[in-house]
């Protein structure tokens, strides 16, 4: 026996919106079967993963905090992926942002006068940085044919190594007890904060408007029509004239300076410093988001908000319940196989037939 996918002479627009949401209940069913094994109520674990972190105010900004890297990042790699391109490397793009632009907030410490350009500055030379890694594993695929999964994954391990060595060594603050990090960034160097007194910084609003941009760049514009022809179909893409390499670079820069700048937010907002490291897997999670949000901008913005949720829920879960952390990134690996599964079984009909698998056509 085997499967045999034939697709559907009509998609429901109904199975279409429903399918994210059954996949998310049968994530969350089978997530409560977990968690009983362990020996934890299912219900206060629900409570406490999704209910909890959106009655305080500090745990919504904390999930608005780290949907923003995550929407942000994952923006950027819907364009590569909707063109049919891989980068797995936006991790080292996130790293190599951060580490460049809080070199600007270290070399301008300490500036008297007219500051103001300093910020800019750093969220440019952050967004421009995370573009220039980019391009090496586009380079290398589009003069060499080297597989841009390879090098764009290897390239995240120099990235973090890098950021290691400078925040020990060059840029180690000499006043700083020893410690592994470089001197606090002035006020002048730091995103401002959308209230007095909250966490909640500017780096939130450059997040959204990213998802507004992508939006409309990928629904109104010429080129967004290209990335989605070459990525549906690459030879009906060269013969109306579009060419491969112009869009592997492309791609690979919005997606390079998408991650640059949200590593550059990151280290400007939050953290406020150079070190050894400035990211908890932001560059792996978001190419989960980037698929549970279908490659849509807006999905994608949803997409951050539920993972995030989820993080804050898990480390909630972990000290008030003690469930092991492991079991959010479980969950949201299974949230996204099912949500996949979900969309094949809305645009194709499953059927099993007997036989061994399909022999391939000459």
């Amino acid at each position: 026996m085997r499967l045999d996918l034939r697709p559907r002479s009509r998609r429901s627009p109904l199975l279409a919106a429903l399918s994210p949401v059954l996949a998310f209940a049968g994530a969350v069913f089978i997530g409560g079967i977990a968690v009983a094994l362990l020996g934890v109520s299912p219900a206060a674990a629900f409570l406490t993963y999704f209910v909890t972190p959106l009655s305080e105010v500090w745990s919504l900004q904390e999930v608005a905090l780290k949907a923003a890297p995550l929407a942000l990042i994952a923006t950027g790699l819907a364009f590569c992926y909707r063109a049919n391109l891989w980068n797995i490397g936006a991790e080292g793009q996130f790293v190599v942002g951060g580490l460049a632009g809080g070199w600007v907030g270290v070399a301008t410490h300490g500036s008297e006068g007219f500051t103001l350009w300093i910020l800019p500055l750093m969220l440019l030379v952050g967004t421009l940085a995370g573009v220039a890694y980019a391009m090496i594993p586009a380079l290398l695929k589009v003069r060499l044919g080297v597989s841009e999964i390879l090098t764009s994954l290897m390239l995240v391990y120099v990235a973090e190594l890098l950021l290691d060595y400078m925040a020990r060594g060059p840029l180690r603050d000499p006043a700083g007890y020893n410690f592994p990090q470089s001197v606090a960034f002035d006020g002048a160097a730091r995103l401002p904060y959308l209230a007095e007194g909250e966490t909640l910084h500017a780096g939130v609003l450059i997040a959204f408007g990213a998802v507004a941009l992508a939006t409309l760049v990928l629904t109104r514009t010429l080129f967004g029509f290209a990335v989605r022809v070459v990525g549906a179909s690459p030879r009906a893409a060269r013969f109306a004239g579009f060419s491969d390499a112009r869009m592997t670079f492309a791609a690979f820069a919005i997606s390079g300076g998408a991650a640059g700048l949200a590593g550059i937010a990151e280290v400007a907002g939050r953290i406020g410093q150079l070190q050894p490291t400035i990211s908890p897997g932001y560059g792996f999670t978001a190419i989960i988001v980037a698929f549970l949000g279908r490659l849509s901008p807006p999905g994608i913005l949803v997409a951050a908000l539920v993972i995030a949720l989820t993080t804050i829920g898990g480390e909630a879960a972990q000290i008030d319940l003690k469930l092991p952390l492991d079991l959010t990134r479980a969950f949201q690996g299974l949230l996204l196989g099912l949500v996949l599964g979900a969309d094949v079984l809305a645009r194709f009909h499953v059927r099993l037939v007997p036989g061994g698998p399909a022999s391939p056509r000459a």
